[in-house]
């Protein structure tokens, strides 16, 4: 798997709320635990300076929500939940992220990109039951 060395800065910038949302799909969770799971999964270390920001950006935006739960023996800690519209919004940027990366993968390997973004309208359209 990649380690964050590999990935540059701004990707990860540009897909660390969908990941986070996504993580959230799995259930409830606190901060490092969201950190560990998208660290698990490749993304590397993401630190707390940017997940705890982030995270209050998605509450703010209504797309998740936080609850102190009491520490047993400890200091409590927020744990935050996915709202419907976070999932809501998760589904429909998911689906614009895999366009997004269809058409840049297009315009690396040199092919023409009309197709990707045609076809990737098709698709939405078909999920979202729009006339493409």
């Amino acid at each position: 798997m990649a380690t964050e060395e590999e990935w540059p800065s701004d990707w990860l910038r540009g897909v660390l709320g969908l990941a986070v949302l996504a993580a959230l799909t799995r259930g409830r969770r606190h901060g490092y635990a969201i950190a560990q799971e998208l660290a698990d999964a490749g993304l590397g270390t993401v630190k707390g300076g940017t997940l705890y920001p982030l995270l209050g950006r998605l509450e703010a935006a209504g797309h998740v929500e936080a609850h102190w739960q009491p520490g047993a023996g400890g200091p409590g800690r927020k744990v935050y939940a996915l709202t419907s519209a976070g999932a809501e919004f998760l589904a429909e940027r998911a689906d614009r992220w895999r366009a997004f990366t269809d058409v840049t993968r297009h315009v690396i390997e040199g092919r023409a990109t009309t197709t990707a973004a045609t076809s990737t309208a098709a698709r939405t359209a078909a999920r979202t039951g729009d006339q493409a």
